[in-house]
């Protein structure tokens, strides 16, 4: 993707954080200043009161567009890219807010940051997405996700018990507070802060990653994104929930199964050139060798 190319610039914020809607606003003016075109969908326009073309849906704006700019945290790029699932228009980050794992910079930086877009100063990377499908409390169950799925207790204090499966053939089953399953992109979350190995997201690996596991030989285990991952909950009570990039999906009854895979799909990531994933690993962790 050539800089030429980004004629039309879609603006998609989170509606629950009010102080994007400045920053909206400032992009939406530094789009048009460039003699690029602005859209967006109600919410963003909504919240940041812009008077430009809308587009129904999130997908409908990825559509659209030739790049879309998402203002918030990891968590509203996790939400983008579930939304704009298979769509080849490129998504960059504008933070505000948490570690940024996701975003491109910060939106004290919007107006250096785009017009190192506009000069063709970037790469695009692309980043796996992985399905779920099963059945939980009776009814079938699928969605996608760009970090992780999880299998964890509920309000309950007592810890529940997950058999795991890798192609059909038994792992272990783990007594734990849950199971996480991530992608190489979701290294550096959830499992991250449970213990869970750090992930090049040029990896082709899923890491399964026990919470609170009762048994200390029970690690993080690594396996191949081909693979396919099925996770039975054996518990008798049945208060515990699946959820999808830390969105609840629903609750599982004892006996249920839950199958996670790589999707066909996947996301686009607008990166500016000379960023890496281990630069971002020793500014946002501040690791010795960060010039933070």
């Amino acid at each position: 993707m050539l800089a030429d190319q980004v004629r039309r610039v879609g603006l998609l914020a989170n509606a629950g954080k009010p102080a994007v809607a400045s920053a909206v606003r400032r992009a939406a003016a530094l789009v048009a200043a460039a003699g690029r075109e602005v859209l967006t969908e109600p919410s963003t326009a909504d919240i940041a009161r812009l008077r430009v073309p809308r587009c129904d849906s999130p997908a409908a704006l990825a559509a659209s567009c030739d790049l879309v700019l998402v203002f918030g945290g990891d968590g509203t790029m996790l939400r983008a890219a579930r939304e704009l699932a298979g769509s080849r228009t490129p998504i960059l980050g504008v933070k505000f807010g948490g570690l940024g794992f996701l975003t491109a910079f910060s939106a004290d930086q919007l107006a250096r940051g785009l017009k190192r877009v506009w000069a063709g100063d970037f790469t695009i990377e692309s980043r796996p997405l992985i399905e779920v499908d099963g059945f939980a409390s009776g009814e079938p169950v699928r969605s996608l996700a760009l970090n992780d799925f999880v299998v964890s207790r509920g309000a309950t204090s007592r810890l529940i018990e997950l058999g795991v499966a890798v192609n059909g053939e038994p792992l272990t089953t783990y007594l734990c507070d849950g199971l996480i399953v991530s992608s190489p992109t979701g290294s550096t979350a959830y499992s991250l802060a449970a213990g869970g190995a750090i992930v090049s997201p040029e990896a082709e690996v899923f890491t399964l990653t026990p919470i609170c596991p009762h048994t200390v030989s029970n690690r993080s285990v690594i396996v191949s994104l081909r693979s396919e991952v099925r996770v039975t909950l054996h518990s008798r009570q049945p208060d515990s929930i699946l959820a999808a990039d830390g969105q609840v999906l629903a609750a599982l009854d004892p006996g249920e199964s839950i199958t996670v895979r790589r999707s066909r799909r996947s996301v686009r990531l607008l990166r500016l050139s000379g960023a890496s994933f281990y630069r971002t690993l020793r500014q946002k962790l501040n690791w010795s060798g960060s010039n933070v």
